[in-house]
């Protein structure tokens, strides 16, 4: 009950997001400018507010980072497995697989800030961060292996990804924010998980979908279940603990990102398919987000 409740704010935004968009009379550009400002300013400032003020060790991150890779690995070679459960073609199969491993940041940063405050928002923060560009590069790889141009200078581009570059070199540099900025950019981190969690339900999609209903619950399945145990296993192995060890778990548990939706309709894939799967995981995070916070705070090390 504990878990639950201190997950509840945080998935009670995201469905007024959902409810707001389906009554909220806000108009149809309303919310694609919401995710923009949410992508482009908002979190790159907590990004970097988080990783320039926090304690990092690079070495003590590798290992954090090795089980996060192994984790993204493991979705990608496990949801392989599913294509005779989902009955679809080459190009609409290759737009679900993605949904087996991509990670929705907006939610992680926000539960990881409930469960272990600054230090947990710079470790998901760097953790997600290094991690998008293994992501994407599996995702764009399978939908179309002529993409790698447009790929790295999509990677060089993006603000999630520079927001944490900047502020590991500006902390590892010994850099110290001007006391002026730091109330600055603690309110757009502030604003950037409410309006994150907020664009995060109004994308949420249900409707129509092909492919077998076996494939699409082993997706689930795998997102939600299959890999936070994997993590787990991984992160005993390399001996993490602490808020490593809770962050590469909830990392692993997280519902698939929005984004998957958008790089599948700009590659042609089957865009549906991926709208439900990405709703379908984050409806059903609320359950299992809180179970394995529970376990971990009766059992992990």
């Amino acid at each position: 009950m504990q878990s639950f409740l201190l997950l509840l704010p945080d998935f009670a935004l995201i469905a007024l997001g959902a409810a707001l968009r389906c009554y909220g009379r806000f108009g149809e550009g309303f919310w694609p400018g919401v995710e923009r400002l949410v992508y482009f300013v908002l979190f790159p400032a907590l990004l970097f507010n988080a990783l320039a003020r926090a304690s990092v060790e690079l070495s003590a991150m590798a290992p954090l980072f090795a089980v996060g890779l192994a984790t993204l690995a493991s979705g990608f070679a496990l949801a392989l497995l599913a294509r005779p459960l989902m009955g679809l073609g080459p190009m609409a199969f290759a737009s679900r697989v993605q949904c087996a491993y991509r990670f929705n940041t907006y939610i992680g940063i926000a539960v990881a800030g409930k469960v272990a405050g600054a230090t947990g928002v710079a470790t998901m923060g760097a953790l997600c961060g290094a991690m998008v560009p293994f992501a994407n590069m599996a995702a764009v790889g399978l939908l179309a292996h002529h993409g790698q141009g447009r790929l790295w200078r999509e990677l060089a581009r993006n603000p999630l990804i520079l927001a944490t570059v900047a502020g590991l070199l500006f902390n590892l540099a010994g850099g110290v924010l001007p006391a002026p900025t730091l109330p600055f950019l603690q309110r757009l981190a502030d604003a950037a998980v409410t309006l994150g969690l907020l664009a995060v339900g109004a994308a949420l999609r249900g409707g129509r979908h092909e492919g077998g209903w076996p494939g699409l619950l082993y997706l689930c399945g795998l997102k939600l279940l299959v890999l936070p145990a994997i993590a787990w296993g991984l992160a005993g192995l390399v001996g993490l603990a602490g808020v490593s060890f809770t962050v590469a778990v909830l990392f692993a548990a997280l519902p698939t990102a929005s984004s998957a939706y958008i790089l599948a309709m700009r590659m042609g894939g089957d865009g549906l398919g991926v709208a439900w799967l990405i709703s379908a995981t984050t409806v059903a995070a609320a359950v299992t987000l809180t179970g394995w916070l529970a376990v971990l705070t009766h059992w992990g090390p």
